[in-house]
C-alpha cells in the first residue's frame, strides 16, 4: 500500500498537502501529495510499498492540523459497474494479505457540495456492503470499536478509494466531522466552534473534571456571546471582555460579568480562572503571544483560541506562530500540551488548545 488519503476543508488542500509532506519526511517516509483544487481531500503517494500503513499507524493523527481524517488506501476503483459495485471491491480486498479485519465500516465522501450528493447512495450502500464484507471475513461479525475502521470514500459516482484507519489513531467522526446541532438560544453560530473544540481536544471522560460547574472562565472578544454560551450552559461563571454588547439572555443568567475594556489589557482581579477562551479578530501572532502570557502568569490553566489566517501563506503562518508560542513557553519553563486543528466550523482560521501542566501561582 502506497497511498494515504486525507480529508480536509475544500480550499485548504494546499495546506493539508504541505503538512503531510512535512510529517511524512519526519518519519522518513518519502513521497509526494496529489492535490486537486477544492476537492476536499489529498492523496499522499509514498514511494515505498507499505509506507502508507506506517503513516496510518505511526503518524499521530492528533498532530495534524488540516486533516480531518486519514486512512491507508488499499485500492482505488475508477469506474465501478453500477449493476454490481460490491464484487470488485470484495475481490480486490480478498487478494491483499496485509488488509486488516475491520470492526467498523464508513462509506463517506469528501466535504464538497458535488461529492455530498452521493451521501444518499452511501447510506443505502452501507448495509449490503457491510454484510458482504462480513461474509468474506473482511469485517468482524459485530461492530468492534477497538478494531481498524474500513473506509470507502466516493469522490465521484463509481469512483472510490478503499482502505482502513486504526481506531486509536483516527477521527472518531463520520467524514471526520462532529455532528453538532445549533442551540436555538445561542446568540451566534460561533458557539459551535467552541463546542466542537471541546469534542476534539478534550476526552469525553474528562469533561466532568475539566469543564466542571462552578469554574470561572474568561472570554476575550466575547460579544455577542457565542463562546460564553458554551461555558454558561456548563454552569460556569464568565468574565466577558468586549466593548460591544452581550446578549440579554446571557446577562440574565447572573453567571457573567461584562468588562467593557480591550481584551489585550484585561487582567482578572481574582486569580481563580480555569479557562481562557478567545475569538478576537486580530493578527494571529499577537493573539498567540497573549495566550502564552496568560498561561505564564498563571491567570488560566487551559486555553482555547482562534488564530485568523492570512489570505496567502497560511501554512507558513501557522507553523511560525505555533513555533514561537511553544518556544516562549519552553524558555519560561512552562510545561504544556498543545493541540491545533482546522475545525469543521472554522473558516479562515484554526483553533488551538493549550493545557498548562505546570503548577503556576497567579502573579
Amino acid at each position: 500500500m502506497k497511498q494515504l488519503m486525507l480529508y480536509c476543508r475544500s480550499g485548504f488542500e494546499k495546506e493539508c498537502a504541505g503538512e503531510i509532506q512535512d510529517k511524512a519526511t519526519q518519519l522518513e517516509v518519502f513521497g509526494f501529495p496529489r492535490v486537486k483544487k477544492n476537492a476536499g481531500y489529498v492523496v499522499f503517494e509514498c514511494y515505498q510499498d507499505g509506507d502508507a500503513d506506517k503513516l496510518a499507524r505511526e503518524l499521530d493523527f492528533q498532530s495534524l492540523i488540516f486533516a480531518r481524517q486519514m486512512f491507508a488506501v488499499a485500492a482505488e476503483f475508477v469506474s465501478l459497474p453500477s449493476e454490481d459495485r460490491i464484487s470488485p471491491i470484495l475481490t480486490e480486498l480478498a487478494d491483499i494479505d496485509a488488509f486488516p479485519r475491520c470492526g467498523d465500516l464508513r462509506i463517506e465522501t469528501p466535504d464538497t457540495n458535488e461529492a455530498k450528493e452521493l451521501l444518499k447512495f452511501c447510506r443505502k450502500f452501507t448495509v449490503p456492503m457491510r454484510q458482504a464484507l462480513r461474509g468474506k471475513g473482511l469485517m468482524w461479525n459485530k461492530d468492534n470499536a477497538k478494531k481498524p475502521v474500513l473506509h470507502i470514500c466516493f469522490v465521484a459516482p463509481g469512483h472510490c478509494y478503499v482502505g482502513y484507519s486504526y481506531s486509536d489513531n483516527n477521527s472518531q467522526f463520520f467524514m471526520g466531522i462532529p455532528r453538532l446541532k445549533f442551540p436555538a438560544d445561542a446568540p451566534s453560530r460561533s458557539t459551535l466552534k467552541l463546542e466542537e473544540a471541546f469534542h476534539v481536544f478534550i476526552p469525553r471522560e474528562e469533561w466532568d473534571e475539566r469543564l466542571a460547574p462552578g469554574m470561572w472562565g474568561v472570554d476575550l472578544g466575547a460579544c455577542p456571546g457565542g463562546w460564553t454560551y458554551q461555558l454558561v450552559k456548563r454552569s460556569m461563571f464568565v468574565h466577558c471582555v468586549d466593548n460591544g454588547m452581550m446578549a440579554d439572555s446571557l446577562m440574565e443568567t447572573g453567571q457573567i460579568k461584562h468588562h467593557m475594556v480591550d481584551g489585550f489589557k484585561f487582567e482578572p482581579d481574582r486569580k481563580n480562572v480555569t479557562w481562557i477562551v478567545c475569538d478576537m479578530v486580530e493578527k494571529p501572532a499577537r493573539v498567540a503571544h497573549l495566550m502564552g502570557q496568560w498561561l505564564l502568569k498563571g491567570w488560566a490553566k487551559e486555553a482555547i483560541f482562534n488564530l485568523k489566517l492570512p489570505m496567502k501563506g497560511r501554512y507558513d503562518e501557522v507553523l511560525q506562530d505555533l513555533e514561537n508560542l511553544k518556544l516562549f513557553l519552553i524558555e519560561n519553563k512552562v510545561k504544556f500540551k498543545l493541540q491545533a486543528k482546522h475545525l469543521y466550523h472554522d473558516r479562515e482560521e484554526i483553533t488551538i488548545h493549550i493545557q498548562c501542566l505546570s503548577n503556576i501561582s497567579p502573579h
